[in-house]
């Protein structure tokens, strides 16, 4: 019987797995070398991208090439699997840069890089106005849409019951703080007014734990009701501890406050713009010209400023102030002076 020579055997076989390693290494460099390549060129515009939850490689690949993008989807699954972070993929809505290559992709996607929306709430809103720019934000998935203010506020304090105030049996006026408030793409809007919340009670409630003993608030919640009078009252960060030192000194001296910004608030739509003398006169449970004391609830969200002055009133004997027509305001100790400060700068006098 004749047999083959091994040599030859061992010799073609080295040959074969010579030529597959050598190939490998070709195809390794040629896979290096795409990695590094920018998918999209500077002249392009971003794209949107979103990638479901429980997705693999393979199928993040097809998710991404299926939105537009012109990945090669063979070529990036073969680098996420040879990187192992095929189990690293996180879902959700990216944004992809011009200049990005497919490893930077790779990058973002384990790291959950997702594309970021912006919401502004301006100080001095209402919560309705907040309301009404969360609901018209397309970047968020509305889970908030139907629910009254109360649902909003029991849904917060469920997801936060460590609170030692339970805000969601009050008003949701003035409980969420203003601020530029960055989202993933997709995100709840239940998110935001979480964020929000949050926001307001550690800086309300870390001025309360620094608060001077003096101030007449028996309640966080009282202080934040007196910092969104203020943020109503004057547009003006200099004058915010002057106005609020005189809110202050009426409190203690048992003196109705007298501030438009609370008889508009509870005037609701019936304000169209200018306050009457029977508006004053009209009782609703905001009105600080009939009622004595502060109003029940905030009447806007206030900022940082607000509640700094609320804490840190300046040190006056001021009674009264009345606007000088500039945006700025005159104060005054009695009210004589009042008077004639009102004649001079309202009545031309």
């Amino acid at each position: 019987m004749y047999k083959k020579p091994q040599g030859n055997t061992a010799s073609v076989v080295k040959k074969v797995v010579s030529k597959l390693f050598f190939l490998g290494v070709i195809l390794f460099a040629g896979l290096i070398f795409w990695a590094r390549q920018p998918i999209l060129t500077a002249k392009q515009t971003a794209m949107e991208f979103s990638i479901q939850p429980g997705s693999g490689a393979s199928s993040v690949a097809q998710q991404i090439t299926r939105a537009g993008v012109p990945l090669h989807p063979l070529l990036f699954t073969l680098m996420v699997r040879a990187s192992l972070q095929s189990s690293q993929l996180k879902a959700g809505s990216y944004a992809l840069q011009p200049g990005i290559t497919p490893w930077q992709l790779m990058g973002q996607l384990t790291r959950g890089e997702y594309a970021q929306e912006s919401l502004v709430v301006i100080e001095g809103w209402r919560f309705s106005q907040m309301r009404a720019a969360i609901a018209a934000h397309s970047g968020l998935k509305h889970d908030t849409a139907g629910m009254s203010d109360q649902e909003i506020l029991k849904q917060i304090y469920l997801a936060n019951s460590s609170s030692d105030i339970d805000y969601s049996a009050k008003a949701a006026e003035g409980l969420f703080f203003p601020d530029t408030f960055l989202f993933a793409k997709g995100s709840s809007d239940l998110q935001i007014y979480q964020q929000s919340h949050a926001a307001l009670l550690k800086r309300l409630h870390a001025a309360w734990s620094k608060r001077d003993p003096s101030l007449p608030y028996k309640t966080p919640y009282e202080a934040l009701i007196m910092a969104s009078i203020i943020e109503k009252e004057t547009g003006q960060a200099s004058e915010r501890p002057m106005i609020a030192a005189v809110f202050i000194n009426r409190l203690k001296k048992g003196m109705l406050l007298q501030t438009d910004p609370t008889v508009i608030y509870g005037m609701g739509e019936h304000y169209q713009g200018n306050i009457r003398k029977r508006d004053l006169l009209t009782d609703t449970p905001h009105n600080t010209y009939t009622r004595v004391g502060l109003p029940p609830t905030p009447i806007a969200l206030p900022g940082q400023a607000s509640l700094d002055a609320a804490f840190n009133p300046a040190k006056t004997d001021a009674l009264y102030f009345v606007a000088r027509g500039d945006g700025t305001s005159q104060f005054s100790s009695n009210l004589n002076d009042h008077n004639r400060a009102v004649n001079r700068f309202q009545r031309g006098g």
